[in-house]
């Protein structure tokens, strides 16, 4: 079996207090379960950058690059340049995950409902239910992304007497008033 590598680095300060600061407030903002989560939009982000420092000496691929961006969402077909893929930052990639997407909608009020509706299997994209809220969305995704209509399960009657249709204990007591 192979043994998969961790998808983030963790910052070399762990105890700076103006970063723990600013993670709360993302952490809050996009309703994210963990700082780890931060830590992978951090990675994936530095990613694409460090992708997109090769392609300055290579200009003939940059355009492919850009579209697999544009179709990311991360990038618009108007702002294809080095210099707009170098200044994306986590906050541009956060903003692409599918429950953020289900909180911009309406389907949720809160971050968190939002994270919860995913998990639940509530949540379909394309057709298809998505259980992951850091899924992201593509940008053809973004129309397709709905709730399902779950039918509520009605509780079983209790059993009825055939007369008067009355609960049996209450045509009990009505038989013995008689």
């Amino acid at each position: 079996m192979i043994k998969q590598n961790k998808k983030y680095s963790r910052p070399k300060n762990l105890f700076d207090k103006s970063r723990i600061e600013s993670d709360k407030e993302t952490i809050k903002k996009y309703g994210l379960k963990s700082k780890t989560e931060i830590w992978k939009a951090d990675s994936e982000i530095n990613r694409v950058r460090a992708e997109a420092k090769k392609l300055i000496i290579e200009p003939e691929k940059q355009a492919a690059y850009f579209k697999t961006l544009e179709k990311k969402g991360l990038l618009k077909s108007s702002e294809a340049s080095i210099d707009n893929v170098l200044s994306l930052d986590k906050e541009n990639l956060l903003e692409r995950r599918l429950q953020t997407f289900v909180l911009k909608l309406g389907l949720a009020k809160t971050p968190k409902e939002a994270r919860q509706l995913i998990t639940h299997k509530k949540v379909k994209v394309n057709d298809r239910i998505v259980t992951i809220p850091s899924y992201l969305v593509k940008l053809d995704e973004e129309k397709s992304i709905s709730l399902i209509k779950t039918i509520k399960k009605e509780k079983p009657a209790e059993k009825l007497s055939p007369e008067l249709n009355e609960k049996p204990e209450e045509a009990e007591i009505a038989e013995a008033q008689q």
